[in-house]
């Protein structure tokens, strides 16, 4: 681990990106006086050339293109500083059919108060509401949701992944570079009244008022200068009692590393891609209890970025048993170059451990090109290893080649 942290920096001297977007904000789609309507889309391909190994039988893997993905994005500014969003699947590796993954509210001017207190708080002030994205920790930002995968330099996303779909509310107050953030949500992916347990037959009300999850964000953005801007923030998720907590399970499209480490068990789920979406992940699962922390900075020099992640998360299953702790570190940099920046490269280094003593690391060295602003294609190695899995035994991971294009608008 140290060898590989050691080239990693040596790396970071040598290697960076486009500007990075995070919160966003109504005011750059202006209103003109009449609802005004966009309409996009996100399409994503890819090649897989992998292998996998382990002590157990694994699935034989072959080689070939992936399901494509794509997600249909809706927007609309239906009054001055209010927009409406809303983002469907139209296929995924989870789901071949159309299904939506969420909608919202975006506000920064309340037009329908006539106070003068309350128009000028506005100007520091966004409010989100709806079912949507969570915005736990910045590395959600930097990754490949279904279709949309422009924003990730590399193929993969994180090992643990903090990423879920659920109704929210969110208040974001932002001043001269400070950004503070305090949010409510209903903590899981799949909302339901009652559960019911087939085998004991015993039906479970849920009380969404005793489910209920908090998390919050801190941080300081600031461009400081034309070739410089720093982002640091400190994020926090807190859920004492969920049925189904979703933060780390809430991927519904599946991961780009389609069937590694599948294990061979003679039946037709082994070859099934969607039976499990989330291979080459892991984490938590579904969560009881959880409480989650993330440590994020952003520098960005001229065509050189550098993204880091420390994250802790502490809990318990959402269907009993003992108590977890998991440790999560990602350390990523990229470089832009050629004309108009076109071109980029980069290295991510990321290791989750247990506290079990079970971890994975993975090490993925990116190129990619900008055919156009709106056209990416990129290319990827990885290589991931496990350590003290039971399941794959002493000697297990996978590495290889992925090839990934895309078309945003």
């Amino acid at each position: 681990m140290k060898r590989i942290i050691t080239i990693y920096f040596l790396l970071l001297v040598a290697v960076g990106s486009y500007g990075q977007q995070f919160e966003e904000s109504v005011k750059d789609n202006e209103y003109t006086g009449k609802p005004k309507v966009q309409v996009g889309a996100d399409f994503a391909l890819q090649f897989q050339f992998l292998k996998h190994h382990a002590d157990s039988t694994l699935i034989p893997l072959g080689t070939g293109i992936n399901v494509p993905t794509a997600n249909l994005n809706l927007n609309a500014v239906i009054a001055d500083g209010i927009e409406v969003n809303l983002t469907t699947y139209l296929s995924s590796r989870h789901h071949l059919d159309t299904w939506v993954k969420g909608g919202y509210l975006l506000i920064d001017k309340l037009p329908f108060i006539k106070s003068e207190f309350i128009t000028k708080a506005m100007d520091y002030l966004t409010f989100k509401i709806g079912v949507m994205e969570l915005n736990y920790g910045d590395a959600h930002f930097r990754r490949s949701d279904n279709g949309h995968v422009i924003d990730n330099m590399f193929v993969g996303n994180y090992i643990m992944d903090a990423f879920t779909t659920a109704p929210a509310f969110e208040a974001l107050y932002r001043n001269k570079g400070m950004l503070l953030m305090g949010a409510v949500t209903s903590g899981t992916l799949d909302p339901t009244l009652v559960g019911y347990n087939s085998f004991s037959h015993i039906y479970t009300p849920y009380n969404i008022a005793r489910e209920l999850a908090f998390y919050w964000k801190a941080g300081y953005d600031k461009q400081i200068n034309d070739n410089l801007r720093v982002r640091a923030t400190l994020s926090g998720y807190h859920s004492s009692n969920n049925h189904f907590g979703s933060l780390y399970e809430g991927d519904r499209t599946g991961s780009r590393y389609y069937l590694v480490m599948n294990l061979k068990t003679n039946s037709p789920d082994d070859v099934d891609p969607s039976k499990n979406h989330l291979s080459g992940n892991w984490g938590p699962g579904f969560t009881d209890r959880d409480n989650s922390y993330m440590l994020n900075l952003f520098t960005k020099y001229r065509g050189l970025e550098f993204f880091g992640t420390c994250e802790n998360v502490s809990g318990t299953p959402a269907f009993g048993g003992a108590s977890f702790k998991y440790t999560q570190y990602a350390l990523e940099t990229l470089y832009h170059f050629g004309k108009d920046e076109k071109f980029f490269g980069g290295v991510r280094y990321n290791y989750v451990k247990n506290n079990n003593d079970n971890s994975v690391n993975r090490v993925q060295v990116g190129a990619g090109w900008y055919i156009v602003p709106n056209v990416l294609v990129k290319a990827e190695y990885v290589d991931q290893n496990y350590s003290n899995f039971v399941m794959y035994g002493n000697n297990a991971g996978f590495n290889g080649l992925m090839l990934e294009s895309t078309v945003s608008f």
